[in-house]
């Protein structure tokens, strides 16, 4: 069985030179004594599997709320899927796999319920106070909240994971750091995990989109990239179902994804002659990208998701109804606080201003399942309802 030295000097041997490797981290804010078989980035993926907020996510909205219907994708199976897409591209560029899965399994701990909506709802009452991002929720979830070990608070990540979550980006995410240099690129691996989130999401929200209803399979057709494959699906198959030709279609377009992101990075590496970590860093612009002849196809799928999904009158009327009753249980916890677990009391009394209460309750409201939201809901505003 091989020990963590062997791990490390395998990395050494095989990892590309511009991938970051676990013997040459940073190291952790607390120190701790190494484990004898497994690698630092190996210990973080498995101290983010174990944490509550990442069980958490299996009730936490992706875009359809959890009581809509068993088999659209919630935040955990987002994640999962965000997960295998990132293994997947760290492979082909000889990145850290162990790396990429830590940061791609805490990517998305620090969403509220509800979604975006729900992260809207909150960084409109905090914005006197800097706003709400679930990156920076993210990080003081893994360096604070999490109560696991008796030496310190949080998990004590390695820096190479944090600064992957609070620079995590996306079209929705623009984090802004000051503990972790955002003058500087993320890691590869970071940048990987960004777009592997992209891939993930604008592929399975429209197979959940057609799942629902809201997005018919004619408007699609609109789609120049659905649409090729469609035809290259209907013509090898074409006694195929619906279900069945949809899904093979997501698995193509998946793949059609990744491969153009693998090939456009080793493009970039070459030309630009990234040939260590910190030349990756310190580069003009993100080394990680896709062709520009495809980031055109793409953009016509971000498009038409945004058109006739996000947009739906369905998908606003609950996001406005998310918004509302996020809203009201925020003000009933600030003229209340005693409503809230002692916990969270405790954190509260720990300082005296404004800011420090309203960040408390903004983060224990972002921590909330969408299912404990709505229960705590009624509890509160429902008079039939037990308390």
């Amino acid at each position: 069985m091989p020990n963590r030295l062997d791990i490390e000097k395998r990395e050494m041997r095989y990892l590309a030179p511009y991938a970051v490797k676990s013997s040459q981290s940073r190291g952790r804010e607390f120190k701790e004594s190494e484990h004898e078989y497994r690698g630092c980035f190996q210990r973080d993926k498995d101290r983010i599997t174990y944490s509550t907020a990442f069980r958490r996510l299996q009730y936490k909205t992706q875009v359809f709320i959890n009581y809509e219907g068993d088999h659209y994708r919630t935040r955990l199976t987002h994640t999962l899927e965000v997960t295998q897409i990132a293994r997947a591209l760290a492979r082909n560029l000889g990145l850290n796999e162990d790396l990429v899965e830590a940061i791609a399994l805490a990517h998305d701990i620090g969403h509220a319920p509800f979604g975006h909506a729900g992260e809207s709802a909150l960084n409109e009452i905090m914005k006197q106070f800097g706003g709400f991002e679930h990156n920076r929720h993210a990080l003081r979830i893994v360096e604070y909240y999490e109560e696991k070990y008796p030496d310190f608070k949080g998990l004590n990540l390695t820096w190479e994971v944090r600064e992957g979550i609070i620079k995590h980006s996306s079209t929705y995410d623009k984090p802004k750091n000051k503990s972790f240099n955002s003058a500087q690129r993320s890691s590869l691996e970071g940048q990987v995990v960004n777009l592997a989130d992209e891939i993930a999401y604008n592929n399975h929200d429209l197979d959940d989109g057609i799942s629902s209803g809201l997005i018919s399979h004619e408007s699609l057709d609109t789609i120049d990239l659905w649409n090729r494959i469609k035809n290259e699906i209907l013509k090898k198959y074409p006694q195929a179902e619906k279900r069945t030709a949809r899904s093979l279609i997501i698995n193509n377009m998946i793949n059609i994804y990744v491969n153009d992101l693998t090939n456009e990075t080793k493009k970039n590496i070459m030309n630009y002659n990234i040939d260590s970590v910190d030349k990756a860093r310190k580069f003009k612009k993100n080394i990680v990208s896709f062709s520009p002849e495809f980031e055109k196809q793409k953009k016509q799928v971000s498009k038409f998701l945004y058109k006739n999904l996000y947009m739906h009158p369905h998908v606003i009327r609950m996001s406005d109804k998310c918004t509302r009753f996020l809203k009201d249980l925020f003000n009933s916890y600030l003229k209340k606080p005693q409503l809230m677990p002692k916990i969270r009391l405790k954190y509260i009394q720990a300082k005296s201003t404004k800011k420090h209460k309203y960040e408390v309750i903004c983060d224990y409201i972002a921590g909330m399942t969408d299912r404990f939201a709505l229960e705590e809901y009624k509890k509160l505003f429902d008079p039939n309802e037990k308390v």
